[in-house]
């Protein structure tokens, strides 16, 4: 079998790829301008495990890991749902992106996931380790 090392693809398909591109991802850089901007027509979902989540997270996004894609949970069909996983070869979002899309939702996906948020330097919110405890284990725990 002959392979080229250089390919030429029809513009007319490069041009379509690249505006569905551009339509259905975002970099960290724009979402974080959106989100400082006060942008209210969006949804962060971050859907990678909660544990990965409470240790470090976009700003002001909602986790709704694998386990918890059926509840749709925090979704809202009357904005952009800006979904991301951990990194750019992970699929996690890319496979939410198709479960929420087609239960009507819009989606977008965050290109690089977490790690390229934290790449380029960005703000990060943590949550407490006793925000996922029970009143009753917080009070064993403190005796």
């Amino acid at each position: 079998m002959q392979t080229t090392k250089n390919r030429i693809h029809p513009p007319a398909m490069a041009k379509a790829y690249f505006e569905n591109k551009l339509a259905f991802t975002t970099g960290p850089v724009e979402l974080e301008r959106w989100i400082k901007t006060g942008e209210d027509n969006l949804v962060v979902v971050d859907v990678r495990a909660a544990e990965d989540f409470a240790k470090g997270h976009i700003p002001g996004a909602i986790n709704l890991p694998k386990d918890k894609w059926g509840s749709l949970q925090g979704l809202d069909k009357n904005k952009t749902n800006v979904v991301y996983c951990y990194t750019q070869q992970c699929h996690l979002a890319a496979n939410a992106c198709v479960r929420f899309a087609g239960n009507g939702y819009p989606v977008m996906e965050l290109d690089g996931g977490f790690e390229a948020w934290k790449e380029h330097e960005l703000d990060i919110e943590e949550d407490s380790v006793h925000r996922f405890k029970t009143t009753a284990q917080q009070m064993t725990s403190r005796h």
